[in-house]
């Protein structure tokens, strides 16, 4: 066929048509084999009413809105976890936490991180020929081999941990206060100065401290750049690249933006969804005008809203988990209710991806592993099972079918760490373990086990409201699927290789600038980072 493409070209052209033909050609497959760019970009605790486009209660994300209209939104999107660090190596791995060992957040003083033999996207694509930064917040290990710089990014820039991780005496909008100052015998000094403002974590150029305490109302914009900087470069060298930016956004204590030109009516949470905004808009305009048509990017968050904080949480818009609210305790963030893991979610490329579409795929933070290998036309590692899927027909259009079981892991507030307790099988949501985080009022919902489990139809009770009455012939259907499907699942995770996360402490591995100083305050003759 091809030779006969040939002979055509060269009987109606001529010959010089033919080189211009033959030029025109060859580029033709030359871009179409190109690899293709990806940028990720995870906000954290971000509800999934936050954005207008979902919930039109908010008027603080117009560009996020606008990215959807020109790209794809999924409305049933889910984090794999419902706190930050076990979200985060999901993200990475394709792997629940039981399989990844990540179970809980990782502390500041965390000897260990991500397993060091758990295969992380950045080392894939580092290995088929990608450039691979990483801005913003990692959770994952920063003390020895689990930094970012050896679990496959060629750059790094940010901080290792939530931005809430330090001392610090007035926290800015994160209630309950932090404590104040340490009790030391220096800690006079530090009073009579009226204590220290800043939260005392660092920020990392790779493996060295560059500031601590971290000037948090400027963070966004340095990030900003830097992820600009690393998209042009990349850019101007042909070489495909995969950029993870991980915000501090929507995670207290909140950075309200300098000056008045982008505050919202509705105080310091609606003013720094607007910053996040503006980000997302300064770093997608950056790639409209680069690498547009090769570029796929990619937005969600890590987990729900910490409703413990009242007013500088956000919105989990129809998903407030009913029954347990009822009972007492927060439905968001460290819960397995909708709000703690059902998570905005956007993706936009230009000419391969449909605009203005919207979803109802069941997907989830686990599938952007295998989706952008199998984009790249790399194959996924073959001595271990993956959790995620291949949705790339999804994001292209040509399906709706995602998944058809998810299954919702304790993060936090009521059960084991890690274990499965939660179990989504089409429309239907099974709860062997229910509870609920700490809400504003104070108040936790007590940790109640369910055997036969409480099922909900979400297609009816969105709101996680009215479970389903045991002996209801809907109920009787149900159940031996969701058993057969949590013994399948059990069963497969016991067979798997399977990582252990090192969860111990020594305060020797708290990055600190100045172990010396009381609260890690850099020097500018003591900026390594050991």
């Amino acid at each position: 066929m091809e030779g006969l493409f040939w002979q055509l070209l060269l009987w109606t052209t001529g010959f010089t048509g033919f080189l211009f033909c033959l030029s025109d050609h060859l580029k033709s497959k030359a871009a179409g084999s190109k690899k293709p760019n990806f940028v990720i970009i995870l906000a954290d605790d971000i509800g999934w009413g936050d954005l207008g486009v979902n919930w039109g209660e908010s008027e603080d994300t117009p560009h996020l809105d606008k990215m959807a209209q020109e790209g794809m939104r999924f409305v049933d999107f889910h984090a794999a976890a419902s706190t930050c660090s076990p979200s985060r190596a999901a993200l990475l791995t394709g792997r629940l936490g039981l399989r990844n060992g990540v179970t809980h957040n990782f502390a500041i003083s965390s000897v260990g991180g991500l397993p060091l033999n758990e295969t992380t996207l950045a080392e894939v694509l580092k290995g088929a020929g990608y450039r691979t930064a990483m801005i913003g917040k990692w959770h994952l290990g920063h003390h020895g081999f689990h930094h970012p710089n050896f679990r496959g990014f060629d750059d790094y820039f940010g901080i290792p941990y939530s931005n809430d991780m330090g001392c610090t005496d007035t926290p800015g909008y994160n209630l309950p206060p932090c404590p104040s100052c340490p009790q030391h015998p220096k800690a006079t000094s530090c009073h009579r100065r009226g204590c220290y403002t800043e939260i005392a974590l660092p920020l990392l150029r790779n493996l060295t401290i560059v500031e601590q305490p971290v000037n948090l109302t400027s963070l966004t914009q340095r990030y900003t750049e830097k992820a600009t900087d690393f998209i042009q470069r990349a850019s101007e060298s042909g070489q495909p690249f995969f950029l993870y930016i991980a915000l501090a956004h929507m995670h207290v204590p909140l950075s309200v933006p300098q000056g008045r030109g982008n505050l919202s009516c509705k105080g310091p949470y609606g003013s720094t969804l607007r910053e996040m905004d503006e980000l997302v808009r300064k770093i997608k305009e950056n790639v409209d005008s680069t690498v547009r048509e090769n570029t796929v990017i990619w937005f969600t968050g890590d987990n729900g809203p910490w409703s413990e904080k009242c007013d500088f949480a956000g919105s989990v818009g129809p998903f407030i988990g009913a029954w347990q609210t009822e009972r007492g305790g927060s439905s968001a963030k460290q819960t397995t209710w909708e709000g703690g893991h059902r998570v905005p979610a956007i993706v936009y490329w230009p000419g391969k991806v449909p605009a203005n579409v919207t979803s109802p795929a069941l997907l989830s933070i686990l599938d952007i592993f295998p989706t952008l290998a199998s984009l790249a036309n790399i194959s996924l590692p073959s001595n271990r099972h993956f959790d995620g899927l291949d949705v790339s027909q999804v994001i292209f259009g040509n399906s709706h079918e995602g998944h058809k079981t998810l299954f919702h892991p304790n993060s936090g507030a009521a059960g084991k760490h890690g274990a499965i307790q939660t179990v989504r099988l089409e429309q239907y949501k099974a709860f062997y373990v229910t509870g609920g985080a700490k809400a504003c009022d104070g108040g936790l919902g007590p940790e109640v086990h369910h055997n036969p489990p409480l099922i909900f139809n979400l297609g009816q009770s969105i709101q996680e409201k009215v479970p389903l009455d045991r002996r209801a012939a809907e109920y009787q259907n149900i159940l031996p699927k969701i058993e057969r499907t949590l013994a399948a699942i059990l069963q497969d995770i016991a067979t798997d290789n399977v990582s252990r996360a090192d969860y111990s402490q020594d305060p020797s591995a708290t990055p600190c600038c100045n172990p010396q100083h009381l609260v890690c305050r850099c020097e500018p003759s003591n900026r390594a980072f050991s």
